[in-house]
């Protein structure tokens, strides 16, 4: 007969990082979790910087009305606690995973909006793009092919310092119930269901909390990296 695994073992030769409260190996269910936790982080992310940088192009391009309704929105997202936010719409709508994915790309696209802003007005002014367009040149044609990729460099730069915040948007909001829902498991999750059981199965949860902690810390490493290497003014020093 198969023998079912111990519940609330620590770690040993067949389970490294012990099992949970139903007998689960911890370590297959990381893999899991970490899988489902960057996607949801990479997705949102993902989101939030294209939303973000359209709306900054289209801000920076029409001026005028526009450009201040569109700041206005950027202050009232920056001024509003999204964390209220995402519980009220999560409470009120319902939790899906498509609506938790949608959620988090809201997150942090003010931030690529008015930074895309300042540098697209900067960028017109320039001598390239006052050639390109006395040369009869579209403005799509100028923002895709001119302007965009000048300024790619600091895009990418906020998107590697804001996913770790998005990490942990995705964990707390997980780690509350309010994330990803069973049968599907993430990092937040894990760390949610094992904080009842921190006396007698600490591995519950701090295994979890580790690679959410080494993850947020990577990433950060790896922005404040690009960032050294991409951005000009620091490169001149």
């Amino acid at each position: 007969a198969r023998l079912q695994p111990p519940v609330f073992a620590g770690g040993s030769a067949r389970y490294w990082l012990g099992t949970d409260e139903l007998g689960r190996d911890i370590l297959s269910r990381l893999i899991y979790a970490i899988r489902f936790s960057m996607m949801v982080a990479v997705a949102g992310t993902v989101i939030g910087c294209v939303l973000g940088t359209v709306l900054g192009f289209i801000a920076a391009h029409f001026r005028g009305w526009i450009d201040e309704a569109l700041m206005m929105l950027v202050d009232a997202q920056a001024a509003l606690p999204f964390m209220l936010l995402a519980l009220a719409v999560l409470a009120f709508f319902g939790n899906s995973f498509v609506l938790f994915i949608l959620l988090i790309g809201i997150h942090g696209w003010e931030q690529y909006a008015r930074l895309v802003r300042g540098m697209v007005l900067s960028a017109t002014s320039h001598g390239y793009a006052v050639a390109v367009r006395s040369l009869g040149a579209p403005p799509i044609r100028i923002y895709a092919r001119h302007i965009l990729p000048n300024i790619a460099s600091a895009i990418i730069v906020s998107f590697t310092l804001n996913f770790p915040v998005t990490i942990l948007l995705e964990a707390s909001l997980s780690f509350l119930g309010l994330g990803v829902q069973p049968p599907l498991t993430s990092l937040g999750q894990m760390l949610g269901a094992g904080r009842a059981h921190l006396i007698n199965a600490w591995w519950i949860a701090v295994f979890p909390g580790l690679v959410i902690f080494l993850m947020t810390l990577s990433v950060s490493i790896l922005g404040d990296w690009l960032r050294d290497r991409l951005d000009p003014t620091l490169q001149r020093r």
